[in-house]
């Protein structure tokens, strides 16, 4: 299975709902990512100010997608289909956000489910994030440094 990362464009948003809305941990629903401000119109003017969202696709079918906050050095989203988990494309998005944000940034975050349970908590461990405190009820931030192992 042949992995590329090409960059999104604004006709990739109703894609990016798509596989947002298809995981089955940290899921939202797309009403409410809208209650959030997360909109097809929210989306469309990130990824025309900037090179700042990627689509992973596998044998040219998209497969996941991770976006960066440029100015706020967040990586703000990183999802793959739950059919292709554990096959490197969440490493491969994570590499490439952290590439282009670690360009403007010393320090990066990100914000996630503070259930240690989640998949993505040990994700983001492997790849030399750390945990730096709750966020809320429900979320924990991390970060990581430009430079830190992996």
């Amino acid at each position: 299975m042949a992995i590329t990362l090409r960059p999104a464009t604004a006709d990739d948003i109703e894609l990016l709902f798509d596989i947002r809305t298809s995981v089955q941990q940290n899921h939202l629903s797309r009403e409410q990512m809208h209650a959030l401000g997360i909109t097809a119109l929210t989306l469309a003017d990130a990824i025309n100010a900037a090179p700042c969202a990627w689509v992973a696709e596998a044998d040219r079918q998209a497969v996941g997608f991770a976006m960066v906050d440029l100015d706020a050095g967040e990586l703000f989203a990183l999802f793959i289909r739950p059919d292709f988990e554990a096959r490197g494309i969440g490493r491969l998005l994570l590499q490439q956000a952290e590439q282009v944000l670690f360009q403007h940034h010393a320090s990066i975050h990100l914000i996630t489910d503070g259930d240690e349970a989640t998949r993505a908590n040990g994700f983001y461990r492997r790849h030399g994030w750390l945990a730096s405190g709750p966020v809320d009820a429900r979320d924990v931030r991390f970060e990581k440094r430009r430079g830190s192992a992996e």
